[in-house]
């Protein structure tokens, strides 16, 4: 099997179960940001020890069910379950979890953090951006009882603690006071 099909070289891409949009429709954006996400989460994982890329490579497997979801045909919904095609309250849960439990390991910053601390804490910062944009780009697409955009607003908040945790310097060294 060719990687290669030609069947886009027109601007349109085939969704789950038929049907195909032009590249720059909503849904392909959609999915598109979340793979970009997910890449910079490898990105990330690459460089983290073993317990944060133990935490992330999980991510980087939910983020492959989200885009499904966000692939899938219009009025074809019903084909995926969540039992494996569709993100799920209890992942969501997950994350609030792990949220939970690394914000235990450190001590919470009281202002502003710029980015950089180390080069995983930067690379998570990174993928929090890129998580959020993903955030904003499915809001159109979304069905209304999918957990997309509550499971990429934990994600973000989730980046963001590990982010902290992962910081080698003194985070009152890196922040910035808030503006009065």
């Amino acid at each position: 099997m060719k990687i290669y099909t030609r069947d886009g070289d027109d601007g349109t891409t085939g969704l789950l179960y038929g049907q195909r949009v032009s590249k720059d429709s909503p849904q392909p954006s959609a999915y598109g940001d979340v793979d970009e996400a997910q890449a910079a989460i490898g990105l990330v994982r690459a460089a983290a020890d073993q317990e944060v890329g133990e935490i992330l490579l999980a991510i980087e497997s939910d983020l492959w069910i989200v885009m499904a979801e966000l692939a899938c045909s219009p009025g074809q919904m019903s084909k995926l379950t969540e039992a494996g095609n569709r993100i799920s309250s209890s992942q969501v849960k997950k994350l609030e979890d792990l949220i939970d439990q690394i914000t235990e390991k450190y001590e919470q910053p009281t202002e502003f953090v710029l980015p950089g601390g180390s080069e995983v804490s930067a690379r998570l910062d990174l993928a929090r951006a890129i998580t959020r944009r993903a955030e904003r780009t499915v809001l159109p697409v979304v069905e209304e009882d999918s957990q997309i955009l509550p499971y990429l607003n934990r994600l973000a908040d989730l980046l963001w603690v590990m982010a902290r945790w992962q910081e080698e310097t003194s985070i009152t060294s890196r922040s910035i006071n808030s503006p009065k």
